[in-house]
């Protein structure tokens, strides 16, 4: 099958398409056929090892010494189940699912085996995929829809109140802001000028241009801040909540996130009834990986970037 392969550390010119061997699912695991991927931020750190010195040593014990352990990256898929293995009871050949690779990695390939009812994001999570969804528009919500749900979730956000999303034109952002207005809340969003009639089509209430204003400044105060991009201070942000606010950051959060395959199949449900939609920025073929890699380290990508595996649609 081909698979792009993380040939070692490096800028995006380490990934390379390539022909490996075909995986052969476990007793309890499902192999997917992926028709859809995505460039998550996670992939573009690892491949480029961006991690603070201080985490150097312990990064490359976890990841890899040279490359990462498994040298196919790619976390967000979404396919076609094509072979289950003998224990397997939920999923059977044919299914349409959406997918969650963990940090086991693997989503850059042809195909991906799974557990089909793995406990977390560690271990991988599988559901079906949302009837009203394609599958490129459903890749992206296994990893940033999920993490918004989740770190949202610690708030307990309550009806009418103010909630601040940072960076909400991005991955997780885009599904927050959606999320807090489901809630009931008034939402803020924080983003660049070109991105905020996005953001404002997304149901925010309310949108900033962090190129012409800093919301600290505006003496308005929030119950709750999120920051959905892992770019604002904390010490900054707790300027304008609320004394009993909460500040939630996407990546220090998401450390104390336990989801479950239950929380991917109840974001279906919100997808099926109308109430959460992905962002998709621009798509590559798996050709283009390179080139997707170089847009997504920019840092301004709208949303979600897709990889097309197969044109299944």
């Amino acid at each position: 099958m081909k698979a792009i392969v993380c040939t070692k550390y490096g800028p995006p010119e380490v990934l390379q398409l390539q022909e490996v061997n075909k995986p052969t699912p476990m007793e309890n695991e499902v192999r997917i056929k992926v028709f859809a991927t995505t460039v998550h931020v996670g992939d573009v750190r690892i491949r480029s090892f961006n991690v603070p010195t201080w985490q150097w040593l312990p990064a490359r014990l976890f990841l890899g010494i040279r490359k990462p352990k498994n040298p196919i990256l790619g976390m967000e898929l979404a396919g076609e189940v094509e072979e289950v293995g003998q224990e397997v009871k939920l999923f059977k050949k044919g299914d349409q699912v959406f997918a969650f690779a963990g940090f086991s990695l693997g989503a850059y390939a042809e195909y991906i085996c799974l557990p089909e009812a793995g406990s977390g994001t560690k271990e991988g999570l599988v559901a079906i995929k949302p009837a009203n969804m394609t599958f490129e528009q459903a890749a992206p919500v296994t990893g940033g829809g999920i993490t918004a749900w989740c770190v949202l979730s610690m708030a307990d956000i309550q009806q009418g109140q103010k909630v601040l999303i940072y960076g909400a034109s991005g991955s997780v952002g885009t599904f927050a802001v959606q999320l807090a207005k489901y809630y009931g809340a008034e939402v803020t969003g924080v983003c660049s000028t070109t991105n905020l009639e996005m953001v404002r089509a997304l149901g925010a209430d309310n949108v900033v241009d962090y190129t012409q204003e800093d919301f600290t400044q505006s003496g308005e105060t929030y119950d709750v801040i999120f920051d959905a991009v892992d770019k604002l201070p904390s010490s900054r942000a707790k300027k304008s909540l609320k004394q009993s606010g909460i500040y939630l950051n996407v990546d220090s959060s998401s450390d104390d996130c336990d989801v479950k395959r239950e929380d991917l199949i109840y974001l279906k449900d919100l997808i099926e009834a109308g109430k959460l939609k992905t962002v998709i920025d621009r798509r590559y073929p798996m050709e283009e990986i390179v080139e997707a890699h170089r847009y997504v380290e920019k840092g301004h990508k709208k949303g979600n970037v897709i990889i097309t595996v197969v044109q299944s649609e």
